[in-house]
């Protein structure tokens, strides 16, 4: 799955994990469900801060998985497999999860910090869209700085019945709540200012 320039590349970046991470996998016998389990073995097994294991309960959308600190309750997760131009932001959501630091503005961690309410991401994406790490990323450190926040990530081509049922012709398209959020690539200061209300949006961008 992981070619050994990657697992090399991969193996060095966990090193910088702080606290250990559970990989929850909820499966079946398809043969998508065989091709993330092993990308998440060949992911456990480069470092010892990794653990596979099986989800306590069937998630909504088979096969999946989730990224949580070990003992803590997941706020990220992954439906379908997260290869292509999307594997970086499995990258990020792991050190991120895993107590390495994220290098965006200490302003902008502490916006994400303070947001209320529920809010649950779903985040529609492409292995080939070069626009959705990006939005991806964002979304997945917004659940990781505040236990308000939920993120999952969905492969498109593993899920054509909601992509059509939603009618989701362009990717990344976000829903929050269930309701639409945003299409195109966003970065995590844009979804921040998306998120808060119109008087601090133009507080937000004033001079």
């Amino acid at each position: 799955m992981l070619d050994h320039g990657l697992k090399h590349q991969l193996s060095v970046y966990l090193n910088h994990l702080a606290r250990p991470v559970a990989l929850s996998a909820s499966l079946d016998s398809s043969p998508a469900s065989d091709a993330l389990r092993r990308l998440l073995t060949e992911i456990s097994l480069l470092s010892d801060k990794i653990h596979l294991v099986d989800a306590p309960a069937p998630a909504k959308r088979l096969p999946s998985f989730s990224i949580s600190a070990v003992g803590h309750p997941a706020r990220i997760s992954v439906a379908g497999l997260p290869m292509g131009h999307a594997f970086s932001a499995l990258v990020l959501a792991l050190l991120h999860v895993g107590g390495h630091p994220p290098k965006e503005a200490p302003a902008l961690l502490d916006r994400a910090k303070q947001l209320n309410g529920a809010l649950h991401f779903e985040t529609y994406f492409v292995q080939d869209c070069q626009s959705c790490p990006e939005t991806l990323q964002a979304l997945n450190l917004l659940a990781t700085l505040n236990p308000n926040v939920s993120h999952v990530a969905i492969d498109g081509a593993q899920f054509p019945a909601e992509m059509e049922q939603r009618q989701v012709l362009k990717v990344p398209k976000v829903y929050l709540n269930g309701d639409y959020f945003c299409s195109g690539w966003m970065d995590f200061r844009q979804i921040l200012d998306t998120l808060a209300p119109p008087c601090e949006r133009h507080l937000t961008h004033a001079p």
